[in-house]
Formats: structure tokens, C-alpha cells, sequence
């Protein structure tokens, strides 16, 4: 059975879902992603040439003909190249997404409604925020090695304290709101008035957030396999393909410029998307419009 309290609960999310719609940065951005996420989860029925299968023979070919989007300097299909980097970005995009999700909102609920864990945390996360993103990013990579595993963690690593911090600054503020009070009150006890009471009302930044998040961690991951320390070669993902391809840019501009192309499409939707979320979520934007 549906319980009354449910139906208003529906109702705002339907009109949610109707401002999102009408919302052309959001619309564009879903657009712009949705393309590139059908052709990666598509990759293996769009493309039947094995990315890292060499032909010396068809290198350096412009694209057209049986070449949609030319070969590289072994030969190499680079449009299955840069289809099944679509799908390694879009993998490695989600996962980092899902391990801030999980490990940012545990932190960031702990830090902001325990307040005696509030300092310890908080300075374990500023020390993390104090270097540069990408420049932690290489570090880590540095240390545990090169590979796709490896780019996953240490993403997450640097982003997580962001997402915690967004967490425990709503956490904060929802803890001191009436309906938690009289849940205190009520004798309700820690679990249930974080998951019940807290947690749901911090869902909204957070998204924001986390869709930000995709975009930053598509264009990390490729700035990482470019400078070499990402995905070991020839794994075919954007930033290989770019580094390997700024050796012939005169030569063969397309093999840099198509991924290049890709991953700004890409990072584009996602902002895009972040930009839509962010005007319809946030209830301070919604006043202002």
C-alpha cells in the first residue's frame, strides 16, 4: 500500500522531473552525454576491429572509406580505439563516482553529526585539498603503478575529501533543523535519524556534485594516460591515443584531434549537466529564479 505521506513526496518528485526537462543546459547536456555513453555501451556491436590489432601496411590513413576515423602509426582502427575508450572512460567515470558516493558521504555524514570526529577528519581531508588535484593524482599513480586499477584509486583518493566536505556542510545544517530535533526528542536514534532524516535532504548538493565529478574524472583519467602514468599502452583510452598521436600532429592531426574531440564532448555534457542539476536542485537558485 502506498502511505499518504508518500504521495506529496511523489508529487515533488515528478515536478522535479519536469523542471529538469524544460531545462535546456540539463537537456543539452543529457543530450551531449547520452551519445557518448550509448556508443560505449555499445562498443562491442558498433565496432568488430580489435582496437590493438596492428596493420603496418594501413597506417597513418586519413579517415573515410573503410577507415571511419583513419588508422595511427601501427595501423590500428582508430575509430575502434576511440569507441572502446569511450567505454574505459565511461567505467573508470562511474566508478570513481560510486566510490565518492559510498566513501565521501560516509565521511562527510560522520564529520558533520559526530562533532567529535568533525576535527580529526576535517584535517585529514584539508591535508588532501591542499595539494593540487591532478598533481596527488600523479603522485599516487606514481607509487602504486601504472594502470587502470590503480588511476580508479587514486581518483578517488583525491576527490573523495570534496565530496566529503559538500556532505558534512549540509549534515551540519540538517542536524540543528526541527523535524531532526524532535526526532532526537523522540528518542530515534543515531542511524535512524541520518538515513531517514538527514541523509535525504543532503542527497540534492551531493548529485551536483557527483556530476561534476564524472567530468572531472573522464578528463583526469585522460590527462593521466597521457603523461603516462595512467592505463599502460596500448590500452585504448583517449589520452593514450593523444599521446601517442602528438608525435604526427602535421602528419596525422586526427589521430589527436578525434579523441580530443570525444573527451570534450564528453566533459562538456557532463558540465552541461552538472550546470542543469545545480539550477534545479539547489532551492537558493530556484528563490533567485
Amino acid at each position: 500500500m502506498i502511505e499518504a505521506e508518500d504521495i506529496p513526496e511523489r508529487r515533488e518528485h515528478r515536478a522535479t522531473l519536469r523542471r529538469l526537462l524544460r531545462h535546456r543546459l540539463f537537456v543539452s547536456g543529457l543530450f551531449l552525454f547520452g551519445i557518448v555513453a550509448v556508443v560505449a555501451a555499445l562498443a562491442p556491436f558498433i565496432t568488430d576491429v580489435d582496437p590493438n590489432r596492428l596493420s603496418m601496411r594501413n597506417k597513418f590513413l586519413a579517415p573515410g572509406g573503410n577507415w571511419v576515423f583513419g588508422t595511427d602509426g601501427f595501423g590500428r582502427s582508430l575509430w575502434s580505439r576511440v569507441v572502446w575508450g569511450a567505454q574505459l572512460s565511461m567505467i573508470i567515470g562511474a566508478s570513481v563516482v560510486a566510490l565518492n558516493a559510498i566513501f565521501g558521504t560516509l565521511i562527510g555524514a560522520a564529520a558533520g553529526y559526530f562533532r567529535r570526529l568533525d576535527t580529526m577528519l576535517m584535517r585529514v581531508n584539508d591535508a588532501l585539498m591542499a595539494f593540487p588535484a591532478i598533481l596527488l593524482a600523479i603522485a599516487v599513480t606514481s607509487v602504486l603503478g601504472p594502470s587502470t586499477l590503480n588511476v580508479i584509486l587514486a581518483l578517488s583518493i583525491v576527490y573523495i575529501p570534496r565530496t566529503a566536505r559538500i556532505v558534512r556542510s549540509s549534515v551540519i545544517v540538517l542536524r540543528e533543523m526541527e523535524y531532526v530535533q524532535a526526532a532526537v526528542a523522540a528518542g530515534a536514534g543515531h542511524w535512524r535519524i541520518l538515513r531517514h532524516h538527514i541523509l535525504p535532504n543532503a542527497m540534492a548538493p551531493m548529485i551536483v556534485q557527483l556530476s561534476f565529478l564524472f567530468a572531472y574524472a573522464v578528463l583526469s583519467e585522460a590527462t593521466l594516460s597521457f603523461l603516462g602514468v595512467g592505463a599502460v599502452p596500448p590500452t585504448p583510452t583517449w589520452g593514450n591515443i593523444m599521446s601517442e598521436g602528438r608525435d604526427f600532429m602535421r602528419e596525422a592531426p586526427w589521430i589527436i584531434t578525434i579523441p580530443g574531440i570525444a573527451l570534450m564532448v564528453t566533459v562538456m555534457g557532463l558540465n552541461l549537466l552538472g550546470d542543469g542539476l545545480r539550477d534545479v536542485l539547489d532551492p537558493r537558485l530556484r528563490i533567485q529564479q
